[in-house]
Parts: C-alpha cells; sequence; structure tokens
C-alpha cells in the first residue's frame, strides 16, 4: 500500500550540487523529482508550495487554507534540507518551509476523523561542492566518532524538533563537557539522513521515520512557527 508524502523544499535553491547529465542549472527542485523516481509508483508525492510566492501579505488563514488539503492527506512529511534553503534576511513567517512544518505537526479534525501529526525525515542534500559540512559534520570528535548536526543553519522549528527526546541517553566520552554530551538513540523527532545515504537505502529510513513517529509521546514536539 502506498504512502502519501508531502515534500517542503526550497524550490529554486542552487546552492545544491549539480546533478549529472543536465544542461540546466540544477536546483534542489531536480532532487524532489529524483526522490519521486526513488520512492516508485506507489508512493504519492504531493510537493510544497513554490517558494517564489511572497507570504508578508498573507494572513495566517490564507497559508493554512493552502497548506491543509495538501498536508491533511499525508502521513509522512519529507524536508529537503539544503544549503541556501533559509533566507536570513526574511522573517520565518514569510517564507513557506516553517509553515510547512508547522502543519504536519498539528492534529487536524475532520467531521469524525482526526489526523494525528505526520512522520518527519530531514534528507540533507550536498552543496555545490558536494559536501554535507554546512549541516554535518561527520567524526566529529576523535575519540568517540560522532556525528555533529549544524541545527542553528535550519529554521528554528526544525532545530527545535531534533535532540527533543523527553528522557535523553548520553555516551560516556570524556571529551564531551556537561553542554556538549553526545546522545544516543532516537534523540530527534526529526532525523536527518544525507541525500548519498537515503538514496542507498531508501526504505529503510522511511522506515525509521514511521517507527519514531510510533514514539511521538516520547518527544517535545514544538509546532508553533
Amino acid at each position: 500500500m502506498g504512502r502519501k508524502i508531502f515534500v517542503s523544499y526550497k524550490y529554486a535553491d542552487e546552492q545544491v550540487h549539480t546533478l549529472p547529465d543536465r544542461t540546466e542549472t540544477t536546483t534542489a527542485r531536480h532532487y524532489v523529482d529524483l526522490l519521486q523516481e526513488i520512492l516508485g509508483k506507489e508512493d504519492h508525492i504531493n510537493k510544497g508550495e513554490d517558494d517564489g510566492l511572497d507570504l508578508s501579505d498573507f494572513k495566517e488563514e490564507t497559508i493554512e487554507a493552502a497548506l491543509r488539503d495538501k498536508i491533511y492527506d499525508s502521513t509522512m512529511t519529507i524536508v529537503m534540507i539544503s544549503k541556501g534553503m533559509r533566507n536570513a534576511s526574511v522573517p520565518e513567517n514569510d517564507q513557506w518551509i516553517p509553515w510547512e512544518i508547522s502543519y504536519s505537526l498539528r492534529e487536524q479534525k475532520r467531521g469524525d476523523r482526526t489526523k494525528t501529526p505526520n512522520a518527519l525525515l530531514a534528507i540533507v542534500l550536498p552543496d555545490e561542492k558536494g559536501s554535507f559540512d554546512y549541516y554535518i559534520a561527520d567524526q566529529f570528535c576523535p575519540s568517540c566518532k560522532c556525528r555533529t548536526l549544524r541545527t542553528p543553519t535550519l529554521f528554528k522549528i526544525l532545530s527545535k524538533n531534533m535532540f527533543n527526546v523527553k528522557s535523553p541517553s548520553y555516551n560516556d566520552c570524556d571529551q564531551h563537557t556537561a553542554s556538549s554530551r553526545v546522545y544516543t538513540g532516537d534523540s530527534s523527532y526529526i532525523y536527518s539522513v544525507k541525500w548519498t545515504d537515503f538514496e542507498a537505502k531508501p526504505a529503510h529510513y522511511i522506515d525509521k521515520a514511521y517507527g519514531i513517529h510510533k514514539k511521538i509521546d516520547d518527544f517535545n514536539i514544538v509546532k508553533a512557527v
């Protein structure tokens, strides 16, 4: 049975690695097209809004009307993390992605049916140099070889739903201070995976996100933009 997946992404972000066999400039949208091919015909992809549309004059009710039907009919939201996805000069509530994540995390009631929050998965796209270091730093600690996520580079609603498990556990590496301890287990409601890793094992990471979703009560979920 196919899954209905909503994809949130920066439509025209060109700060991504050039895909082969393309004459035009590669954007995040081209990776979303590849994502649709990877997931296959059984999974229904509903893509996010064209971020060229200015939201600054929109009321929240107008934004809700644009998003609620698309997201209501989905069970998972995939957010494509790209280097230029966040415009620091524009308020976050005037950009589409935070609203798409917000509505993905809300309950929606229609008649006798209440839609629960979506599972969420963050797929990290390579930057122009083919690197993920702008967000993911592998083997950050030479002792425990931990992975560091540079969450301050993200929209707040994304970063606040990472490392948000209510009862965290940590490793015992003595190279970290009390304020920089390394989480173990499923520490984030939004799991992050590199594009190359997702390409290799898409079903594994889709199932991973759905598995975390089943434990949603274990996390402090932030829904406000």
